[in-house]
């Protein structure tokens, strides 16, 4: 099936969790916040919540600075 992540599409996993997308990207999960279809995803749920065909989702990454 097809996502937009970040605003690029990708092929994802018919029934694929948000944890097993970050899990493929190589992204730590304590790092970021996701949102599907402008929605955010709690954390906790990242591991039993499901993708599905045509999401929008957004990764952002917690950048530190000065």
């Amino acid at each position: 099936m097809t996502v937009s992540v970040n605003g690029a599409e990708r092929e994802c996993t018919e029934g694929s969790t948000f944890g097993a997308l970050l899990e493929e990207l190589g992204i730590d999960a304590r790092a970021v916040a996701v949102a599907r279809n402008d929605e955010v995803v709690r954390r906790a749920d990242l591991g039993r919540e499901r993708i599905f065909q045509g999401d929008r989702i957004e990764i952002i990454k917690a950048v530190a600075g000065g």
